[in-house]
């Protein structure tokens, strides 16, 4: 936070991220940094500490030759590259004869090569010899905890430094100590979290391309480069070892108490995963280049080794859940015609990933809840917020945070199912609104920072306000709601995996159940109906998403008098045996429509031998009987839904009829009907249920609605049965749609 600085103050603060760090214009004045070009590396820029190293001003380096200065002898062949080479021990010929030995490297920028010296000190007796025993205790460490622990020791020892600490960062760039050895007189560090603007984008970036960084006196003069550009742009500094540090970093590390420093990078699968960071508080700290060098090299081991490690739990992490994603499928597999209880039935679907405790599974608009979860509206809305066509998964491990900006109805279900959904997996299973949702609760947990992570403040430059780092590094204690466990790339990938295995098994059962469905349907559908000039019939049966064959079913019959009776029913339930009722009663009407003169009083005959032909079931029929001639209608309902009449005008409206009770009810009724004069381009609609009844919606509301689609659609048949269909719910239940118009 800025400390009651006034707004407008604030908008002009120079951030952190865009201090000029690749471009100092200065180097640490432990060394010397002579930029030379051609050939005969003639020297183009020189730091001003090269006065007190090597006895030649800067401006006395500029145009010599870098043999001249230092001699042929000591220059050699310099091997330069992008990246800095090991040092090299030399023993210049200089005009001060007390300079002795320097520790060089070199490295190219552009057609700039850019040479460093450094003031030979003695390595440590044991930094060497060291190496082989640090690399043996790393290769040794079971863990990764082991590892970073067995690293700040090593480091630690071979380099000297007060207080080593291994420094991981997270996904936002947060950092967390998870390994130190320190002075025993130091409070520790262990377990402190540090916010990522304190190590910014920029910085992280030098990081990768520099594993290592020292400054061995955080209190110096910065030795300014003569000149101060080189064909009119800064010298790129960023793979130099002297390379002057941001002030504000140096004030950081001035208000830690720190004197001395130096990092190592972690790098794992080509980022940054870590630091080793090295801290002295007794005055400055100039490790040798070899203490450096070995510092830098297990630096470089640990992250190959923190790699292998990482990689080996994930693979371990990924044949845990393929072994149990592979029983889920089989499961499926075996029960193709029941998907939803098969995922459903015990809590296999949860024990897939680690620290779930609810789901949800939608197969054919039906939902059903596993666990812990929010309700089923809020699962529901939740699906309609995070789906998006096309895009795939979508995981959160904090829905407060993810979905902040959006609306506030948003916010307030995210907030409301924080509890039992903090982290949500919510796989689409390919078209429609089908999908399965994997739920983790909230975590409560406690960070302890090194200080208030916001607290900063601000002081005026000659560029203007700028930041400055924090000034308190007390523990400071966030308590973090909202958040539950994150999910790993592997989770997210067989939860994918698991939606297409069930897309795969949904698909092949739909085209099992087609082919099934196509030969049942010849019992109980009429395949070709007869239909007579003047007239058009379209016909429209979707099986049931849970079996083969539902109970619906529609005939026409022509009577021997001339006479069609188109008709629609719905037995109760699905499967082989209704089939077989539906056939019975499919059968049965047509003979009592050839015995009786009405189908009004074919139903009721019909009614009496139900209880006979169906005992216990239940079943519905509208029947409307055509005139052919004239183009008078007379509709009968056992039950059913009302018949719609769209007229030529597009105008639609439900036919009133006195409707008598459905079949199988055990009980005699008289079937009343309702006439009307079909008119040429009138149309005639009977339908089954599971064209308008969906959960949540009153029947009646539905009705309405499907009268006014097919007023928008008008009379023509093929046109009602297509529209009606595409209009109405998503529904588990099987739909039938018959249309006939006169011409």
């Amino acid at each position: 936070m800025l400390n009651d600085q006034p707004d407008a103050a604030v908008a002009d603060v120079i951030p952190c991220e865009d201090e000029p760090i690749r471009i100092p214009g200065s180097v640490q004045p432990h060394g010397v940094l002579l930029a030379v070009r051609g050939h005969d590396l003639t020297i183009q820029a020189a730091s001003a500490s090269a006065a007190p190293h090597l006895g030649w001003t800067p401006e006395e380096l500029l145009g010599r030759r870098l043999g001249d200065v230092l001699g042929a002898a000591a220059v050699g062949d310099l091997r330069c590259s992008d990246e800095a080479t090991d040092p090299r021990r030399i023993e210049p010929t200089l005009a001060d004869s007390t300079a002795g030995a320097f520790d060089l490297l070199s490295h190219r920028v552009g057609d700039v090569t850019i040479v460093e010296l450094e003031a030979a000190l003695p390595a440590p007796g044991e930094a060497p010899s060291r190496m082989r025993t640090s690399l043996r205790a790393l290769q040794a460490a079971g863990t990764i905890e082991t590892l970073t622990a067995v690293l700040a020791t090593e480091v630690r020892r071979v380099t000297g430094f007060d207080r080593v600490m291994v420094y991981r960062f997270d996904a936002d760039w947060n950092g967390e100590v998870v390994a130190e050895d320190a002075r025993a007189d130091l409070d520790p560090f262990l377990g402190l979290h540090y916010p990522a603007s304190d190590i910014p984008a920029q910085a992280r970036a030098l990081y990768m391309s520099q594993w290592m960084r020292s400054i061995p006196d955080a209190r110096y003069t910065p030795s300014p480069l003569v000149p101060p550009v080189l064909d009119g742009q800064p010298l790129d500094l960023s793979g130099s070892a002297l390379r002057s540090v941001s002030p504000v970093h140096l004030q950081y590390l001035d208000n830690m108490g720190v004197r001395a420093s130096m990092s190592v990078s972690i790098v794992v699968n080509g980022q940054l995963w870590g630091l080793i960071a090295c801290h002295h508080y007794a005055g400055p700290h100039f490790p040798s280049a070899t203490a450096r060098g070995v510092a830098e090299f297990l630096g470089r081991t640990a992250s190959v080794l923190v790699q292998g490690k990482l990689e080996e739990a994930r693979h371990l992490e990924t044949l845990a859940i393929t072994a149990a994603s592979a029983q889920i499928t089989r499961a499926l597999a075996a029960q193709t015609r029941q998907p939803l209880e098969t995922l459903t039935h015990d809590d296999a679907m949860l024990e897939l990933f680690g620290g779930v405790t609810g789901g949800a599974v939608r197969i054919h608009g039906e939902l059903r809840l596993l666990g812990a979860t929010p309700t089923m509206a809020d699962v529901t809305e939740l699906y309609r917020v995070v789906s998006e066509p096309g895009l795939g998964p979508f995981s959160s491990s904090s829905l407060v945070r993810d979905l902040a900006g959006a609306g506030d109805d948003v916010i307030a279900l995210a907030k409301r199912i924080t509890p039992t959904a903090s982290g949500v997996l919510l796989v689409p299973l390919g078209r429609g609104e089908d999908f399965l949702a994997w739920f983790r609760p909230e975590v409560l947990r406690e960070v302890h920072w090194a200080g208030d992570p916001e607290a900063k403040g601000l002081e005026e430059t000659d560029a203007g306000l700028r930041l400055t780092p924090r000034a308190s590094f007390s523990d400071w204690v966030e308590r973090v709601r909202g958040t539950a466990q994150a999910w790993q790339p592997a989770e997210v990938a067989a939860g994918q995996r698991l939606a297409q295995d069930l897309a795969g098994v949904i698909s092949r059962r739909a085209a099992e159940g087609s082919r099934i469905a196509a030969a049942l349907q010849r019992i109980v559908l009429t395949e070709h109906p007869q239909i007579p000039a003047g007239y058009t019939l379209a016909s429209r049966y979707l099986p049931s998403g849970r079996d083969y064959v539902g109970g619906d079913w529609y005939d026409v019959t022509v009577l021997e008098d001339g006479r069609v009776v188109f008709m629609v029913g719905d037995v109760a339930g699905h499967g082989m045996s209704v089939a077989a009722i539906t056939a019975q009663l499919r059968h049965a009407l047509r003979a009592l429509l050839v015995r009786e003169d009405s189908a009004a009083a074919a139903l009721r005959q019909l009614g009496a031998l139900s209880a006979t032909l169906m005992p216990g079931e239940f079943a519905t029929v509208s029947a409307a009987e055509l005139d052919p001639a004239t183009g008078h209608v007379r509709v009968s309902s056992a039950g059913h839904l009302p018949a719609l009449r769209v007229r030529a005008d597009g105008t639609a409206a439900y036919l009133d009829r006195d409707q008598g009770p459905a079949l199988g009810l055990g009980m005699t009724a008289e079937y009343g009907e309702v006439a009307l004069e079909l008119e040429p381009g009138d149309a005639v609609v009977l339908f089954s249920d599971g064209l308008v009844e969906e959960r949540g919606t009153a029947i009646m509301d539905s009705l309405a609605q499907l009268c006014a689609r097919a007023a928008e659609i008008g009379p023509d048949p093929e046109a009602l049965c297509e529209g009606l269909i595409a209009a109405g719910p998503v529904t588990p239940d099987d739909v039938t749609v018959l249309a006939f118009r006169r011409d």
